[in-house]
């Protein structure tokens, strides 16, 4: 039976009766792991584990587990010895793969952890990807029909190496029945906490988070941060069709299939964004996407014609008409101002 956290009680016949019981955790580190991403996690455990933060394991327990007793460096170069090779997978509540650098060598040719992942999942333990350790499940072929979170910071780099992957960019953590990805980073202490919540309840989950100066949970549901957002929200569906339009650049989603993937009505996103924004959603992706195509015509050498496309313009025609519109030249014209002051060719140099 698999376990659908997202409706109430745990449905596990296993799990249910640990509820309120030690929650055992065991962890699976990848060569180069995010240390901030285990961190979080763990610390989260520690603190709710018990009474103030004296960080005995009694309500909590976790292990770090491999293949061998060799120490296992992370990506910021700090190496973490396990506690013990990989044995009896049916004592842990969860199994936990910390992922973080991969380079697509490692990544296609490291298969250390997919058998045991795959007998994990044959008994019935519920699988958790932090950062890019949801590819390692999706690689073992334990996130078929299963959605599945990525940070909006990979979505375009390692994608295109998993067909099928259904991924989540605009959350930071997704809990499908079994399977509980996250982004990495912050995401990772409040996927934990979603846990502890679970297990011990909503108070060792608040208490973990205050001493770890987090104000309080916050839902998966809750829109990833991101570095190139330019639209400054606070509505939360706002937030996520901003990503989401971010994510889908070249080939633009209309704002049905946005409000189909956020699983509310096309009427209800626009009503977000008139009230959030006093634009429709249309306008606002329009000057996402020119954004994104003025910024490219002054960091980079590209074309007029591939920045149209990359960012989603039919034609140069079409682009320049829009570009032209809001900015009262053409991308050409703005290119010629730019090579003419010099500007263009220092920021490229220097970037």
């Amino acid at each position: 039976m698999t376990v659908d956290l997202r409706q109430g009680p745990v449905s596990s016949a296993k799990l249910a009766q640990k509820v309120g019981a030690p929650l055992s955790v065991g962890f699976l580190l990848l060569h180069r792991f995010t240390l901030g991403a285990f961190a979080n996690f763990v610390d989260v455990l520690r603190l709710a584990a018990d009474e103030g933060d004296r960080s005995r394991p009694i309500r909590c327990q976790w292990r770090i587990i491999s293949p061998d007793m060799s120490p296992i460096l992370s990506s910021c170069g700090v190496a973490i010895s396990p506690h013990e090779r990989i044995g009896d997978l049916g004592r842990f509540d969860y199994l936990v793969v910390v992922g973080g650098v991969l380079e697509e060598e490692s990544l296609l040719v490291d298969t250390r952890f997919d058998n045991h992942l795959r007998d994990g999942a044959a008994a019935g333990v519920p699988l958790v990807g932090l950062c890019t350790g949801s590819f390692i499940l999706h690689r073992a072929g334990l996130m078929h029909g299963y959605k599945c979170c990525v940070s909006w910071f990979h979505n375009s780099d390692f994608l295109r190496l998993f067909d099928g992957l259904l991924a989540v960019s605009d959350q930071i953590y997704v809990v499908d029945r079994d399977r509980l990805t996250c982004s990495g980073g912050s995401s990772a202490a409040h996927l934990a906490a979603f846990l502890v919540d679970r297990h011990l309840g909503k108070a060792a989950a608040a208490k973990s988070l205050r001493i770890m100066m987090f104000d309080q949970a916050a839902k998966g549901e809750t829109a990833q941060p991101t570095g190139s957002l330019q639209v400054v929200v606070r509505d939360e569906i706002v937030k996520r069709a901003v990503l989401m339009m971010q994510n889908n650049l070249e080939v633009p989603l209309t704002i049905g299939r946005l409000a189909d993937k956020l699983d509310i009505s096309k009427r209800r996103v626009e009503r977000h964004f008139r009230s959030e924004l006093r634009s429709s959603p249309q306008a606002v992706y329009t000057q996402i996407r020119l954004d994104h195509a003025r910024h490219l015509l002054l960091r980079t050498v590209k074309s007029i014609s591939e920045i149209a496309l990359e960012c989603g313009f039919c034609d140069v025609s079409h682009f320049s008409r829009v570009f032209r519109s809001h900015y009262l030249r053409t991308p050409k014209q703005f290119q010629s101002e730019l090579r003419s002051s010099g500007l263009q060719h220092s920021i490229c140099v220097d970037h």
